[in-house]
């Protein structure tokens, strides 16, 4: 009878222990590079922390693919599931996540501006269930490094998708601040990647280069826009680095895998029980990396002035 009952007993012990192991929601709104290696940074750091997906750790990753309905349905689904922390990769993916749990914690992996997003009501003090990342990026470091590339610049386009809360956020404060400087500025809107050929071409034709912030639907059809630009004999400048590497000129942009880190860093600080989002701070990434594509500069008839060519030897990268 011993016998029996300890098998059982081993039994149950082994159910609660499976049962014991932490969820982990990591919901990303589509795929492209900057997304994707925000989600391996994540991945990374729960690793480098000890957290074994499928030893001590569930992670259930849900791409919603660019829609709504998959966004709601899976914010839902982490719900039903109860997650023990819920990770929104882009802007949409948080929005759909609050509105499905005012309880479970959520981590925001790059949101531009929560606040204007209206996802928290203030960057220091949360006050709710969600906290995370900022890829807010350098935007005066940013037009600087226009103005440097592009001799006697007077004029720039920005391409934005209007129902991206983060990339309208960015769009009109990279608009006020090259108006601030006496630049001319020319804004257009697309509604998904399939208004890239129309608004792009149109775009080109009247700036000297065209500037893309963080924005998901534009980064998903980068290659068609530079492509489209270069036709032109226009540079594209992105406010992300894996935008450059799609066939933007250059720029001065936050590591999407360091933004990933920060993001993984709140997830593990949050199942140890050292962290709450509502008293957590929202993180600002304040180290911009240069990129430069002498490529599409070649491309483009256009040479890099040697001091920035040194910087991105030194401490950047060169696409060639």
């Amino acid at each position: 009878m011993f016998l029996i009952f300890a098998y059982f007993y081993t039994g149950r012990a082994d159910d609660q222990k499976q049962n014991a192991i932490p969820k982990v929601g990591v919901l990303q709104l589509m795929s492209h590079p900057a997304l994707d290696q925000i989600n391996k940074g994540i991945d990374d750091t729960l690793k480098k922390n000890g957290y074994i997906d499928g030893k001590n750790v569930k992670i259930e990753f849900q791409n919603a693919q660019g829609d709504q309905s998959n966004l709601r349905t899976i914010s839902k689904q982490f719900v039903q599931d109860n997650v023990d922390v819920a990770v929104g990769i882009a802007t949409p993916s948080v929005q759909s996540l609050k509105n499905a749990t005012s309880k479970i914690p959520i981590v925001m992996g790059a949101v531009t501006d929560p606040e204007g997003a209206g996802i928290i009501s203030n960057n220091q003090k949360p006050g709710g269930n969600i906290t995370g990342v900022s890829d807010q990026a350098p935007l005066e470091a940013q037009l600087e490094l226009m103005k440097k590339v592009i001799p006697n610049l007077k004029s720039i386009g920005i391409i934005y998708t209007s129902s991206d809360a983060s990339a309208t956020s960015q769009m009109k404060k990279m608009e006020a601040i090259a108006k601030k400087q006496g630049l001319t500025v020319k804004v257009s809107s697309i509604n998904s990647v399939n208004d890239i050929q129309q608004v792009g071409t149109a775009l080109a034709q009247g700036v000297q280069t065209i500037y893309v912030p963080t924005d998901n639907t534009v980064a998903s059809g980068m290659k068609l826009l530079s492509s489209i630009a270069a036709k032109q004999n226009i540079a594209v400048f992105p406010a992300a680095t894996t935008m450059v590497k799609d066939g933007g000129l250059a720029t001065v942009g936050l590591s999407q895998y360091e933004l990933g880190e920060e993001t993984g860093k709140h997830v593990v600080r949050i199942l140890e029980h050292k962290e709450d989002p509502a008293t957590t701070p929202v993180t600002f990434m304040k180290k911009g990396h240069l990129m430069l594509n002498e490529k599409m500069a070649q491309k483009l008839n256009i040479q890099f002035p040697d001091s920035l060519v040194k910087e991105a030897q030194k401490k950047g990268q060169i696409i060639k």
